[in-house]
């Protein structure tokens, strides 16, 4: 039995709900972006007013697309998580192997020096942060957000960070102390560490703040210090 076409009515009806997703979707992305602007432009304490006269619109049109403050301030951390584990991807992708100089795209198969994973780790978040400083603060601080939030969009940035480096840490640490577990305890303290300095970093006036190479080496060499008898038991360890 051959399938029944489907009826006219049906096809407009569908392809309507299609456009008008695909434009639900643009509209909430222009505002995303407006905000991000709006952010720039006045700092994290930024208001729905602000905002909206950024998007060229209203706070009502805003809630229509996101519902409230939390739903829009979520959104613009999702387009933020993104650069975050894209900018530090990259970096950790390109962290030069041993006794070589780093490389656009990295070489296919070169397990990267432990030391420069934590480097670029380090570099990579604070240069982000650096960059754009107001829109760090508004995600991290939520001023935007009046209540707690179950689900923190934060938290689920560091995990994927954290994920990343994780797994470059276990091949590059071969000691058979070294199990996935305490392979991502330490990109867990790396990471959080790397956070908390940022935070501390940003709070300090721009004048009397440290370099970032200076912070990324003080950073790295606190890490590769804790990490040394891990790899100095390595290389003790007889092949097999």
């Amino acid at each position: 039995m051959r399938d029944t076409p489907p009826e006219p009515d049906r096809e407009r009806r569908d392809g309507r709900d299609a456009r008008w997703e695909r434009h639900r979707a643009e509209r909430r992305a222009a505002i995303v972006d407006a905000t991000i602007r709006a952010i720039r432009r006045h700092g994290a304490g930024v208001g729905m007013d602000d905002i909206a006269a950024e998007a060229g619109t209203s706070k009502t049109v805003v809630y229509r697309h996101f519902d409230d403050k939390a739903g829009l301030y979520r959104a613009v951390a999702a387009r933020i998580d993104g650069r975050v584990v894209g900018h530090v991807g990259a970096a950790l992708a390109t962290a030069p192997g041993p006794g070589a100089a780093p490389r656009p795209g990295g070489e296919p198969g070169a397990t990267p020096e432990p030391r420069a994973l934590v480097a670029s780790t380090v570099d990579a978040y604070l240069a982000l942060v650096e960059s754009d400083t107001e829109v760090y603060r508004f995600v991290v601080n939520r001023p935007l957000v009046d209540l707690p939030l179950a689900d923190d969009p934060v938290g689920g940035t560091v995990e994927r960070v954290t994920d990343q480096l994780t797994g470059l840490l276990l091949p590059a640490l071969t000691s058979p102390a070294t199990s996935s577990e305490r392979a991502r305890t330490w990109a867990i303290a790396l990471v959080g560490s790397v956070r908390a300095v940022a935070d501390d970093w940003l709070a300090t006036p721009e004048a009397d703040r440290a370099p970032r190479a200076e912070v990324v080496d003080a950073l790295t060499d606190l890490a590769w210090h804790g990490l040394a008898p891990v790899l100095a038991a390595d290389e003790s360890t007889p092949a097999s």
